[in-house]
This record gives C-alpha cells, sequence and structure tokens, in this order.
C-alpha cells in the first residue's frame, strides 16, 4: 500500500518541492496551506506521516502537534523550522515530533529523514504486535511500575501519561538500573542507527521524562553523568514479574 503523506505548509514553493519530490518517490501526498485545515484532515483522515511547518495561517505547528496528541492521534510528525532555531526543534520535540528539519534542506536529505521516520514506525508497530501476544509483565522500581507490552507507567499508585519516545527511554534505564547509558547507546536504540537528528533530541526527552517523575524524586532519580549519558538510581532493588 503506498504510504499517505500530509504536508501542511504555507510558502508556495516549498508545498510544490515537498509535493513533487515526495510523489516522484512513491508516496501519495496531499497539501494544504492553512494551519486550521491541516488539523482537521489530520484528525478525519489517516495518514502514515506528516510533514508540519512552524509558521502557519490560523493555527501554527506547536498548536496542530499538541491538539492531535492530545486526541490520541500518533502519525509520526516531521517538523520543518528556520535554521538555527534550536529552542523551536526543543519545543517542537517537547509537543511530540517524531523529527525535524531545518530550512533550507536538500530532497536527498528530505527522502531521507521520510524514508528512516516511516521504517521506524513499522518496525515499532511490529514490536507492539509482538509485545501484545505475550504475557503482561511489569518491572518494578520503588513506587514506579513500567509495563513495557502496554506502554503504562504507574507511579504512587497513579497513571502517568508519556509520550512513545519519552517512555522508551524510560524501559531502557529501567532495564539497568544504577547503570550508566550513554546517550549514544539511547539514540540507537530509541530512535534507530539512521535516525539523523542529533544528541539534544535524547537530552529534551530525558529532561521532560524527569519533570513527570519529580513526585518520586526518593524513589526514582535519572542522573546525568557528565560527557557520558545517563543512570537510572533506585531505592529499592529491581523486581521483574510475570502476571
Amino acid at each position: 500500500m503506498t504510504p499517505k503523506i500530509l504536508v501542511i505548509e504555507d510558502e508556495p514553493t516549498l508545498a510544490r518541492l515537498l509535493s513533487y519530490n515526495l510523489t516522484q518517490d512513491g508516496y501519495e501526498v496531499k497539501v494544504v496551506e492553512h494551519g486550521g485545515e491541516g488539523f482537521q484532515l489530520a484528525m478525519q483522515q489517516a495518514h502514515d506521516l506528516i510533514i508540519l511547518d512552524l509558521m502557519l495561517p490560523g493555527m501554527n505547528g506547536f498548536e496542530i502537534l499538541t491538539k492531535l496528541r492530545q486526541k490520541g492521534v500518533r502519525t509520526p510528525v516531521i517538523i520543518l523550522t528556520a535554521r538555527n532555531a534550536e529552542e523551536e526543534v526543543v519545543q517542537g520535540l517537547k509537543h511530540g515530533a517524531d523529527d525535524y528539519m531545518t530550512k533550507p534542506f536538500g530532497v536527498a536529505e528530505l527522502l531521507a529523514r521520510v524514508s528512516a521516520v516511516l521504517r521506524r514506525t513499522k518496525s515499532d508497530e511490529l514490536m507492539s504486535d509482538d509485545l501484545a501476544k505475550s504475557n503482561d509483565k511489569v518491572i518494578i522500581i520503588g513506587d514506579l511500575y513500567v509495563y513495557p507490552e502496554k506502554y503504562e507507567v504507574i507511579l504512587h499508585n497513579t497513571s502517568i501519561s508519556l509520550r512513545p519516545k519519552e517512555f522508551e527511554v524510560l524501559l531502557y534505564l529501567a532495564q539497568r538500573p544504577g547503570f550508566v547509558v550513554s546517550r549514544d547507546d539511547l539514540m540507537n536504540i530509541v530512535w534507530g542507527f539512521d535516525y539523523f537528528g542529533g544528541q539534544r533530541t535524547v537530552d529534551v526527552h530525558v529532561s521532560s521524562l524527569r519533570k513527570k517523575l519529580e513526585m518520586s524524586q526518593q524513589s526514582v532519580q535519572i542522573e546525568s553523568i557528565r560527557g557520558v549519558g545517563y543512570k537510572l538510581i533506585v531505592q529499592n532493588q529491581v523486581k521483574r514479574v510475570t502476571e
């Protein structure tokens, strides 16, 4: 089945460039110029990928991304941002973007990033299917309960809402409590070897994850190891339980 890509971009020249090259590469492409219209289309129709500009009329990219994630739309999103706009990149990742591209960009980079995100999404879906067929398991760390196959986290008997990549970072650390995990390892395991983003992506997700775990500082902490990576510090021994 031909992958469907929704492009939300109001700059005519760039919109045509995206549409032409993606179509030539075998994708089915729909281009929308207005933010509000793009949001409605993303809600009403299924797409395999959304390419989203941040500066849009009607509703900006951050608003679109936030509302989509709040409503449970997990379609992968690549945001488009101005070169050297690091704050936009950070905010985009915090809002749930899967990748980003800085303008101007080359066609080869565009197609490579699109292909990489779609491959990662397919891999995640296959992994989720495999997990769903397995028995329920839980990793217990102090007051923290991590359910790998359900993508659920319980802290102090309260469900903690994590984005998929935040959960995967936490899971990888939880499987190695007390051991230092490098940023490169987290990048490769969670985002894949073909991910184009830098280590800043890892730092942004860890920072967001820390804030959501703050209520259990005495039980679970993510410690930074300068120049190396992170490790999960726990007060109680990790237990693995199969139900």
